[in-house]
């Protein structure tokens, strides 16, 4: 399984390579975000929404789990880090096989419930400001994806 690095010395450059995944994306992508509390999952997702367009604030969704935004295409943001019940029934599945773009924080929290293709982003603390994106593609989007922002 192929991965890739970014190595973000500021919150800008995290939010630019978000911006610019949002230009590769189409309906019915995932995209799960994991790492360190703080790090910049919700930065990531702003740069993400800016990238489709969207002209609301996005902020995290951590009392509501799912936020949607309407862009050049939808996006759904969830954070399941205060869900209950890994197994409740919040119809994740209408989500992932949607019309837009959902992005899932704390996703290893509801793992059985997660498609299997998906971009899997891990961003992790390196330093006061600086950050480590690691990118991994899982299945053939993702793979073709990731080759074409990385070449």
């Amino acid at each position: 399984m192929n991965k890739y690095e970014i190595i973000s010395t500021k919150l800008e450059d995290t939010q630019d390579f978000s911006k610019r995944l949002a230009s590769y994306l189409q309906p019915g992508d995932v995209i799960t975000l994991e790492g360190d509390l703080g790090a910049g999952k919700t930065a990531f997702t702003k740069g993400l929404a800016v990238g489709l367009g969207i002209q609301r604030n996005v902020n995290s969704p951590t009392f509501t789990i799912i936020k949607e935004y309407q862009g050049t295409m939808p996006l759904y943001h969830m954070d399941v880090y205060r869900l209950e019940d890994a197994y409740e029934d919040l119809g994740f599945e209408e989500y992932f096989s949607g019309n837009g773009v959902t992005v899932v924080e704390w996703a290893h929290l509801i793992e059985d419930q997660l498609p299997q293709d998906r971009l899997n982003i891990y961003i992790y603390h390196q330093g006061s400001d600086t950050r480590k994106l690691v990118i991994q593609p899982v299945g053939e989007r993702y793979e073709q994806l990731c080759k074409e922002i990385f070449s």
